[in-house]
């Protein structure tokens, strides 16, 4: 690794003096992506880090509001977070403290795709591994060629559902599905359910995160209209669960 600093996502300069050998993750998707690529690296995540199912880390609390000093404690030489999912503060106060974060942006599937590359073969100097191969591979393939009208909740009490520019959305339209509320200006708008009925979806996709959409919480809200429960990891998760995301979502969408 050179002494020349690398922009992160954000272009941000990051000065690494060598490959990261002890990182801290702050991000769910990531945490997976690290765990499988460079395990032995991982010294930390947060409590939301549900992958792998055997993850066995040092917790450093959630996303939005990660215990600093328990991550200081861990002398890590990088500790990777997002735009989206980590806050500013939180980025700004780290590195005040002499600690290297890198930032990913990711709001479409080529973003997730090119920013994971960077970040394991530029930064932790690895070569590409298999699942992010594959999973380029298998999001390369054509839309399946349908018309199928989706509106995909996030939240509920408020209603909140998959706006403009996200990376849920860019999948949506590569499993060949028109989202609604695609051309919204927000990225998560609210919208009251009375509008979501008249929004004309014919198709309703509920993941069980953020929120936990379940059988018994969620299609109900939505009668006459198909729902479908879908894992949040196939449809938000921009890790290695992408290499097999596709061909599930393809089936749950279809039936």
């Amino acid at each position: 690794m050179t002494s020349v600093p690398l922009p992160d996502d954000l272009g941000t300069p990051v000065a690494l003096d060598r490959p990261p050998r002890r990182i801290v993750s702050l991000v769910p998707s990531l945490t997976e992506a690290l765990a499988l690529t460079v395990p032995g690296r991982l010294v930390g995540a947060t409590d939301w880090c549900t992958h792998p199912a055997d993850l066995d880390v040092p917790r450093v609390r959630g996303t939005k509001n990660p215990d600093r000093a328990a991550i200081a404690a861990l002398a890590p030489e990088l500790v990777v977070a997002n735009q989206e999912e980590n806050r500013r503060l939180d980025v700004e106060r780290l590195r005040a403290a002499g600690i290297p974060v890198w930032v990913t942006v990711i709001e479409s599937l080529d973003q997730a795709l090119r920013s994971m590359r960077r970040l394991l073969t530029e930064v932790l100097a690895v070569e590409e591994p298999a699942w992010l191969t594959a999973a380029a591979r298998e999001w390369a393939r054509p839309a399946p060629k349908r018309t199928a009208q989706v509106v995909v909740p996030v939240w509920r009490d408020p209603w909140m559902v998959v706006g403009s520019r996200t990376f849920t959305g860019d999948l949506l339209a590569r499993l060949g599905l028109r989202n609604v509320y695609g051309a919204s200006v927000e990225r998560y708008p609210r919208v009251e359910l009375a509008d979501l009925h008249r929004a004309g979806a014919e198709l309703v996709v509920l993941p069980d995160e953020p929120y936990v959409f379940s059988p018994h919480d969620g299609p109900e809200a939505f009668p006459g209209v198909r729902t479908v429960l879908v894992s949040g990891r196939d449809i938000t998760w921009y890790g290695p669960s992408l290499a097999t995301a596709r061909e599930r979502l393809l089936r749950q969408i279809e039936r």
